[in-house]
C-alpha cells in the first residue's frame, strides 16, 4: 500500500513554467498514444498476424508482448520520477566540509590542467578544499603539466606519478588511502567542472544516510563532430533523466568516474573489496565507478543524484573509440548487474520493489530486442514494408525520448537524439553481444 501512494504522489508532482506543462503534456501524450500505435499497429500486430499464419500462435510471441507492457508501464513510472526529482541543495560555505578532489591521468596532455584548474578555482573554501593528483604512468607529457599545475596551486595540489602504468582503479586507491578529506570526490583527467560543483555534490552528503553522488555528466566537444552532438543528448538522457528517476527511490546504479563524491569513512571500509574485486578468476581493472556504487549500496547507504554538480567531459570523436568505449562499458555493466542483484535485497522495501522491476525490465529488453530484429528480418522477407515499419518506430521512440532532453536543455540540438536513434540501432547493434562473449577481456581498450 505504501508503494502505490508513492507512486500515487510521483505523478501529481508539481511542475514549472508554462513551456513544461506543453513539454510533460507532450511527452505524456507520447508516451500512451504515440508509442502504443507505433508499437501495437506497426509491430505488434504484425508480429502476431504472421505467427498465426505460421500456426505458432502467440505460445513464442506472449511472453514479449507482456515485456512490452511491462515496459510501458516502467516507462511511465520513470517519467513520473523523473518530474518529481528535484536537485539536493548545496552545502553552505560556512559548513563545507573537509573536501579530496582525486584525479588520476593517464596520457591525458594539456586536458589534465584544465580539469586541475577547473577544481583549484571552485567555488570552495580553500582551506577546507586539497586536490590530489595521480600520473598513472604516463608515456607522454602529462606530468609536466601536472607538475606546472601543481605550481600554481601549492597549498592545495598533491602530486603522486607512478613508474608504470597501473590502472585507474590503483590510481584512484592510491589517491583514497593519501585523502585527508571527510569527502572524496573522484573527477577525470579529461573533465572539468563548473565552479558550484563541488559544494553542489557535498550537498547531499550532509543527510546521513547519503553514502555516494553522482553528478551531471555534459559533453564539452560536442561541436566536434555528429557523434559528440549525438553523445550529447544520449549523456543528457542517462543523467537527466535516468539518474534522476533513480535518485527518488535513493538507489542510482552509477556514480561516474567524470565526477562524483562518496563519503570517506564508507570509502576506507569498502576499500580492499573494490581493490581486489574479481571476477570468473580475473581482477576487475575496467569499471570500476560502477563497483564502487555497488559497494556502497552493498554497505547499506543510498546513493543519489545531484543535477546542480555539473562536469564537462570529452567524448569519443571516431566510431572506432566510441565502441571501445561502449565495450567497455558493457563488459563492466554485465558483471556489475550480477552484484546488483544480490544487492538489491538489503535496499529499503520501496528501493527493492522498484530496483528489481526496473532492472528486470531493462535486462528483458536485450533478448526480446535481438529476437524481435531477428524475426523482423524474416518476415521482411515475405513483407518488404515489416522494414520500414520498423524504422517508422524507431524515428517515433526516437522523438520521444528527445523530448526530455528537450525539457533539460531547451535547445534543438535535441534532433541529435533522432540520429542517435537510428545510429545505435544499425552501428552499435553488435556491441553487447561481443562484450558478453568477451566479458573476461580487462583491457582498457582506450589508453
Amino acid at each position: 500500500m505504501k508503494i502505490a501512494e508513492t507512486i500515487v504522489r510521483t505523478i501529481a508532482a508539481p511542475v514549472g513554467d508554462a513551456w513544461d506543462r506543453v513539454l510533460l503534456a507532450s511527452i505524456w501524450f507520447f508516451l500512451l498514444a504515440g508509442i502504443w500505435f507505433s508499437v501495437r499497429v506497426n509491430l505488434v500486430d504484425l508480429v502476431a498476424d504472421e505467427l498465426q499464419r505460421q500456426g505458432w500462435g502467440t505460445r513464442i510471441f506472449g511472453p514479449a508482448l507482456i515485456w512490452l507492457y511491462m515496459a510501458a508501464a516502467m516507462l511511465a513510472l520513470r517519467t513520473s520520477l523523473w518530474i518529481r526529482y528535484r536537485p539536493f541543495t548545496a552545502a553552505r560555505w560556512s559548513e563545507a566540509p573537509l573536501l579530496t578532489v582525486i584525479i588520476p591521468a593517464f596520457n591525458e596532455g594539456a586536458m589534465v590542467s584544465r580539469s586541475i584548474e577547473s577544481c583549484a578555482n571552485a567555488d570552495y573554501p580553500k582551506d577546507r578544499l586539497e586536490i590530489i593528483v595521480i600520473d598513472d604512468g604516463s608515456t607522454d607529457d602529462t606530468w609536466s603539466h601536472v607538475l606546472a599545475a601543481a605550481s600554481r596551486y601549492p597549498d592545495l595540489v598533491r602530486t603522486l606519478q607512478f613508474p608504470v602504468n597501473q590502472g585507474k582503479r590503483e590510481a584512484l586507491a592510491a589517491g583514497f588511502e593519501r585523502a585527508r578529506g571527510d569527502v572524496l570526490v573522484t573527477v577525470d583527467s579529461d573533465s572539468a567542472i563548473e565552479r558550484g560543483a563541488l559544494l553542489a555534490i557535498a550537498g547531499p552528503l550532509r543527510d546521513p544516510r547519503v553514502g555516494a553522488v553522482a553528478g551531471k555528466v555534459s559533453v564539452i566537444n560536442r561541436n566536434d563532430g555528429i557523434l559528440p552532438r549525438m553523445l550529447h543528448v544520449r549523456f543528457v538522457l542517462s543523467f537527466d533523466f535516468l539518474r534522476s528517476a533513480q535518485s527518488v527511490y535513493r538507489t542510482v546504479y552509477c556514480c561516474p568516474g567524470a565526477l562524483s563524491a562518496f563519503r570517506a569513512a564508507i570509502i576506507q571500509r569498502i576499500l580492499p573489496n573494490w581493490r581486489g574485486q574479481t571476477f570468473l578468476g580475473e581482477p576487475c581493472t575496467i569499471g570500476e565507478d560502477r563497483a564502487l556504487t555497488n559497494e556502497v549500496l552493498g554497505a547499506g547507504y543510498d546513493v543519489v543524484y545531484q543535477r546542480s554538480a555539473v562536469v564537462h567531459t570529452i567524448v569519443p570523436k571516431t566510431y572506432r573509440q566510441l565502441c571501445r568505449m561502449y565495450l567497455r562499458w558493457d563488459r563492466s555493466y554485465i558483471r556489475e548487474e550480477f552484484r546488483l542483484a544480490k544487492i538489491v535485497w538489503r535496499r529499503p522495501p520501496i528501493s527493492r520493489v522498484l530496483t528489481v522491476v526496473d532492472s528486470l525490465l531493462t535486462n528483458l529488453r536485450i533478448p526480446v530486442a535481438y529476437a524481435a530484429l531477428v524475426m523482423a528480418v524474416a518476415f521482411s522477407y515475405r513483407d518488404p514494408w515489416t522494414m520500414l515499419r520498423i524504422l517508422e518506430s524507431i524515428g517515433v521512440a526516437g522523438l520521444f525520448y528527445s523530448l526530455y532532453f528537450l525539457r533539460s536543455e531547451r535547445s534543438w540540438e535535441f534532433v541529435y537524439g533522432l540520429a542517435y536513434a537510428y545510429f545505435s540501432s544499425v552501428a552499435l547493434l553488435w556491441i553487447f553481444p561481443y562484450a558478453l562473449l568477451t566479458v573476461r577481456n580487462r583491457s582498457w581498450l582506450t589508453r
